[in-house]
This record gives structure tokens, sequence and C-alpha cells, in this order.
């Protein structure tokens, strides 16, 4: 995923900018509006995070003149301006989310992975990733035409690994996808029943589908 930074102070520029990189996204960083119009940067991006108080030309006009060429790239504005008001401003702008300064990094990645999920998993019935063949409407897994059991747990955590093939999917999107925001289980709940998917589907295989992730989570192989 492509992400662009819209924002003039290089400091919190920078801290985001690492901030992403570190989660495995590329990141660009333009520091005025006059320069994020001119490379037509939210057009070439996946998600943009967006300040207001921009030199040369406003974030609200960056996101307006955006939003009339026909731009739908999801964009979070990052701003100290805080009011209900301004809030409302943005969103009638074309602003998918909108985030206040001083901010928690971890929020706004966060935001940035929910809106990802929001614009990315397509409501398809059936999932195909090499051999392995996902089935939404039966609920069935195939395995180079062998057809494999999976818990109601274990299909929910293969078909968002399959949904993300190649990215990292965090422990805390899991969560959510299979138990919900109110899930507070045991910690190692997940382990568990990722040791017990991988056993079944990774027989006879020297190396396993799903690739641990130290610290972040886990990711399905492209192949």
């Amino acid at each position: 995923m492509h992400i662009s930074i819209v924002e003039d102070d290089p400091v919190i520029a920078k801290a985001v900018r690492t901030a992403i990189c570190e989660a495995g996204h590329d990141c660009t960083w333009v520091a005025d509006g006059e320069a994020a119009i001119r490379d037509n940067t939210l057009l070439s991006s996946d998600i943009v995070v967006l300040d207001l108080m921009l030199p040369k030309i406003g974030g609200l006009d960056v996101l307006r003149a955006a939003r009339a060429a026909g731009v739908r790239t999801p964009v979070i504005v990052l701003t100290a301006m805080g009011t209900v008001p301004h809030k409302l401003e943005g969103f009638e702008a074309g602003a998918d989310d909108y985030l206040v300064k001083p901010f928690a990094i971890d929020e706004l990645l966060a935001r940035i992975e929910a809106i990802h999920r929001r614009t990315t998993l397509k409501p398809t019935m059936e999932l195909e990733v090499g051999d392995l063949h996902l089935s939404l409407s039966t609920k069935r897994l195939s395995l180079a035409g062998r057809v494999i059991d999976l818990t109601p747990t274990e299909f929910s955590m293969l078909e968002l690994l399959m949904r993300f093939t190649g990215q990292v999917v965090t422990r805390k999107m899991l969560c959510e996808h299979v138990w919900g925001f109110d899930w507070d289980g045991p910690t190692n709940v997940i382990e568990v029943h990722m040791n017990r998917l991988r056993g079944k589907i990774d027989r006879n295989r020297n190396d396993s589908f799903i690739r641990t992730i130290r610290g972040r989570g886990y990711a399905l192989a492209t192949g």
C-alpha cells in the first residue's frame, strides 16, 4: 500500500513516515498544498494523510479540488483544528476520517488499516491463492482438489489471510474479524488456532503457507 503525507511540519512528517514504513507500507511526504496538487498526490496514492493548515494552498482546497476532479482516494485529515465546525467542514469537503493533533501514532496506523480494510475487502464468494480455494458460500476449503475441514474460527482466520495475501495481518485484525471489537480472550488464543490451521493445510509441505511476522502478525504466502 502506498500512503502519502501532506504535512508542512517536518518533525511530524518524519515521525509518521517512519511509522508507516515500519508497518510495511510505502510512504511519500509532500510539504505543501501546491505541490500536492501539482504532483497529483491524491490520485497516485492508496491513502492520504492530509494536514489542513498548509502553506501555499490549504488542505481543504486540496481536498475539494481532488473530489471535484473525481478522485476518490481515501483521505485522513490530520490537523490541530479540532472543533466540531472544523470537523464538519472537513467531512463536507470529502474527508474519510479526521484525527486531531496532538495524536498517537498507533491510533493513526489503526485508522489507516481500518480504511484499507473497508476499501479493499471485496464481497467475493470465492477466494483462491495458489492451490488453496476457499468458498465463502459453502464454507469449504479445498487444497489442490482435496477438501479440508476447518472450524468456523479457522475458516475466518484463513479468509482474512487470503484477502490480504502477501500482506501482514495483525493479531488485532484477526481478533476483530473473528470475535469482534469486544473480544477479550486469552492472549495466546490466536497462536493456538493458527497452529491448528497450519497443521491442516501444511501437511506434506516443507514450508508453511502462513508466515509468522515477529512482533506484527502473520502473512499468507503468495504462492
